[in-house]
């Protein structure tokens, strides 16, 4: 397939895990605060794996945010000021994998702190990482180069911003993508 005079790249076929932090409960839709049993991003993961059959990692904190929306943001604020945000378990073994897709909503510009305990350790030599982000207005924001600062040795792409309040309706936009 020809895309914008180019050949796209198929990742279909290639050994893929999604690396992504999630978080359900109260969250932000376009200026209000819904309840939802299952996150954004993850809503996003479960569509890409259905697609290119990727393994799945879920990065967790080792303690759990509150429920309550306007509680996880100042703890969220708190884990990044401070840097501290130790994860429930670590990522497997990537040393297999050729694509790596990294999922995160975005957090004041950027990726969740867990998410830099999580990838910060890891060997990204000749891995391509495809970002995936959930957003509420802030678009893919500065991770696809957060990304390229912790993941020396990986080609990093630009990446896919899907709005939070549309995540629902985007499996065709991240087939597309795929």
């Amino acid at each position: 397939m020809v895309l914008f005079g180019g050949n796209k790249e198929n990742y279909k076929d290639r050994k893929s895990i999604i690396i992504y932090f999630s978080r359900a409960d109260e969250n932000y839709f376009g200026g209000s605060i819904r309840y939802v049993d299952k996150g954004n991003t993850e809503v996003i993961a479960e569509y890409i794996r259905d697609l290119v059959g990727a393994d799945m990692f879920k990065v967790e904190p080792l303690t759990p945010y509150s429920a309550n929306y306007m509680q996880c943001i100042e703890e969220a604020k708190e884990r990044t000021r401070s840097h501290n945000a130790p994860i429930k378990e670590e990522v497997p073994d990537i040393s297999s994998y050729e694509v790596i897709y990294v999922g995160s909503p975005v957090y004041w510009g950027g990726m969740p702190e867990e998410l830099f305990t999580a990838l910060k350790e890891l060997n990204f030599e000749g891995k391509t990482i495809r970002p995936f982000v959930t957003h509420e207005g802030s678009g893919l924001s500065s991770i696809p180069n957060q990304l390229r600062d912790i993941c020396s040795g990986a080609k990093v792409e630009t990446g896919i911003a899907i709005t939070g309040s549309m995540v629902r309706s985007s499996k065709g936009k991240i087939e597309n993508w795929i």
